[in-house]
């Protein structure tokens, strides 16, 4: 079903650069995000968490974290 949305430019970029730099559309970054969102796929910590049972939640967070890529500053 298509969806029309208004996005602020800066956002747009956004978008349009982080969907490059995954190598994926900017649908598929999208579809993701709402996937990601809806919890339709695991967190980053949960998928952490069940591979690693053995650590505390605090354990996990801190590990998502260090996976966790952080967006260059503009």
């Amino acid at each position: 079903m298509p969806i029309s949305l208004r996005l602020p430019p800066k956002k747009e970029q956004l978008i349009n650069r982080a969907a490059k730099k995954e190598g994926k559309t900017k649908t598929a970054f999208i579809l993701d995000a709402v996937d990601e969102k809806l919890r339709l796929v695991e967190s980053r910590e949960q998928t952490i968490r069940k591979m690693a049972g053995w650590l505390s939640p605090e354990e996990a967070f801190r590990l998502s974290d260090f996976f966790i890529p952080v967006p260059p500053r503009s």
